[in-house]
């Protein structure tokens, strides 16, 4: 089982102009959709509708924590969270022809006694595989991310920013950073696959089994202990980015809960990937059919 661990969750509000935004104008639309976002959030609905049992948890308060509960159940996702008294934030997602605007809330205060009851709420669950994954909310200190991974005997996967990536402490089983992440984390450019694969490897020596390296149009890279893997973005009509990288370490993580080999479960995460950013929103539905598709996906040994 994978349980899931969101700190700092959101309804993700994703609204579409078919024009570009200028100052001064008020501009309407009926294209809105509302969705329960975050990392560990994504991933849990990802791995659930490819058929892996998985659990979301985190902290949720008020009217949108409420909207984001009823949303996974909605989508059947299993969730057991921590509740808190401030309201969980919400973000959203402007798509212009102009370009994609991004507006995020900074999300609510949580204390030491939140923290020890997200602790005691992993532990109950004793999963297999636990994901921590988006930024932490105000209060809540890093170590926490280490406090989570040590506290039981399970693997862990991490996808929280580059330069925290570095400062763990604990041995992780993988992380999931995007081009800037990975370049922020080693100080190194990050412009080619070359170039990735030479920085992920760097980073996996911070204390990381596996590198999951997501490079938007240029596909994605993995580093593990056997070697480097690289494989190419499919050719998809592109409607939304959000979650993308969410899907591709989704894809993979669900692939080895199959006994998938690396190179396979690879190929799934881009096929997740593609999937999920040829749709609006984050989305779930629909997205078991990646499991039986055909759709090649060339990976590259770099070794």
């Amino acid at each position: 089982m994978i349980l899931t661990v969101t700190p700092n969750p959101a309804v993700d509000h994703t609204i579409q102009f078919d024009e570009p935004l200028t100052t001064d104008v008020v501009h309407r639309t009926d294209d809105a959709v509302f969705t329960a976002g975050g990392k560990g959030i994504n991933v849990a609905k990802y791995t659930t509708a490819l058929g892996v049992d998985a659990t979301a948890s985190g902290f949720l308060g008020g009217h949108f924590g409420q909207l984001i509960h009823d949303r996974l159940a909605d989508e059947d996702v299993a969730a057991d969270f921590v509740g808190i008294d401030s309201n969980t934030r919400l973000n959203t997602t402007v798509l212009a022809t102009d370009g994609e605007y991004k507006l995020n809330h900074n999300g609510p205060h949580i204390d030491a006694a939140d923290v020890d009851e997200l602790v005691s709420t992993v532990e109950a669950n004793d999963p297999d595989m636990l994901h921590i994954g988006g930024s932490l909310p105000p209060g809540m200190p890093l170590s926490a991310i280490d406090r989570l991974a040590d506290a039981g005997d399970w693997e862990t996967a991490i996808d929280t920013g580059g330069e925290t990536l570095t400062e763990l402490d604990a041995d992780y089983f993988i992380c999931k950073p995007n081009e800037s992440e990975l370049a922020d984390a080693t100080g190194r450019p990050v412009e080619t696959t070359e170039e990735a694969i030479v920085a992920a490897r760097e980073l996996r020596e911070c204390g990381f089994e596996y590198v999951l390296a997501s490079l938007g149009g240029d596909g994605a890279v993995l580093v593990g202990p056997d070697g480097a893997l690289s494989a190419p973005a499919l050719d998809v009509d592109v409607a939304d980015t959000v979650g993308a990288g969410d899907a591709l370490l989704s894809g993979f993580l669900a692939g080895r809960e199959r006994n998938m080999n690396d190179a396979d479960a690879l190929r799934l995460g881009v096929r997740t990937a593609a999937h999920i950013v040829s749709v609006s929103g984050t989305y779930a539905s629909d997205l078991g059919q990646v499991l039986f598709s055909e759709t090649p996906v060339e990976v590259v040994s770099e070794d």
